[in-house]
């Protein structure tokens, strides 16, 4: 089993991976903000935007499984610095909304039935760390219209605060024990918060990765493998939430695994909820309405950090107008 470890400055000293050219993953990349969003070209460490198929497929085969094995479960202790918002009311900023959930549009062949802990929506990404090494979190592809989107926390995608965009990005759905069942799928574009990027705050810890075509048969990842629902302004209160992840402390990160509970207010613009899971998870959603039969339902949340990982409870966002606005900058950002 691979050592777990919180990411420090021991763990980015890891041997710098690159896909191909000397690394020069100090170079920042052009971003783009509008309306509290902030995008940037998904790049390859060595500083290549990942603009068409024939990159992605290097930045797939770059991973491969004795690099995914040796990534860096990416910590979700609260870190110093970071910011919440001290003057949020615990209320929906607007109306409730929601974005239906879509099944996967071809059969996949793949004859594992689906378990309370095991969705095909959800899985890991890795990335490569700016100065070296490599890391990981927990995502899930979402529900739209040009069904290229995969959400995880801003902290999966972006350092936060004097920090850079990570490089390599790559989702693994239902990804088990070094098995990918569905294949890799790369990221074209990443967002996330600007809230995030510039003063690494908690209320705005969410992102969104725009995904090239990949997986097993080359087609957009929603229609792979289906999407989650999206629901904003829901109220901070709810009676019964799923949390999905891949914890480095059950099963070392190595396959899925959930827990469900109540949500509260948890000061600022976040929410609580009873949960065990801790490194490895962030960015794993949090599901109204989860139906362990086809492995979908709405995201309200993700795993974002814990004032003491594994004691018992973690936050995340809450999910207000500022997920929709962020949702739609991705959606818009798509290629068809």
């Amino acid at each position: 089993m691979k050592t777990t470890l919180r990411w420090s400055a021991t763990a980015s000293l890891a041997l710098a991976l690159v896909v191909t050219a000397p690394a020069v993953a100090e170079a920042k990349p052009t971003t783009v903000e509008r309306n509290g969003n902030t995008t940037t070209t998904a790049r390859t460490s060595d500083g290549r935007a990942i603009t068409n198929a024939a990159i992605a497929k290097e930045v797939a085969a770059f991973w491969t499984p004795e690099r995914m094995a040796s990534a860096v479960d990416l910590d979700i202790a609260k870190r110093p610095g970071a910011t919440e918002s001290t003057n949020r009311a615990p209320k929906p900023d607007g109306p409730a909304g929601t974005v239906a959930p879509l099944a996967p549009s071809v059969a996949s062949g793949d004859d594992v039935s689906i378990q309370l802990n095991e969705s095909a929506v959800v899985g890991k990404v890795y990335f490569t760390m700016p100065g070296g090494g490599t890391a990981s979190c927990s995502a899930s592809a979402v529900a739209s219209g040009k069904r290229r989107l995969v959400m995880t926390a801003g902290h999966c995608v972006h350092q936060g605060s004097g920090g850079q965009w990570y490089s390599n990005w790559q989702f693994v759905p239902r990804y088990r024990d070094g098995v990918r069942p569905f294949g890799t799928f790369v990221a074209y574009q990443l967002t996330a918060r600007t809230a995030w990027i510039n003063n690494s705050s908690y209320d705005e810890d969410m992102g969104i990765a725009i995904m090239h075509n990949g997986g097993n048969w080359g087609l957009k990842v929603v229609d792979t493998v289906g999407g989650h629902g999206l629901r904003w302004n829901w109220g901070y209160n709810i009676s019964l939430m799923t949390a999905l992840g891949y914890p480095s402390n059950l099963g070392g990160g190595e396959s899925q695994y959930y827990c469900q509970s109540g949500t509260w207010y948890a000061g600022g613009q976040q929410i609580r909820m009873w949960c065990n899971m801790t490194y490895g998870s962030s960015g794993g959603p949090w599901l109204q309405e989860y139906n362990d039969q086809n492995g979908l339902g709405y995201v309200n949340s993700v795993v974002s950090h814990g004032d003491n990982p594994g004691n018992g409870q973690f936050d995340g966002p809450y999910f207000d107008n500022d997920i929709k606005s962020l949702y739609d900058f991705a959606e818009g950002l798509s290629p068809a």
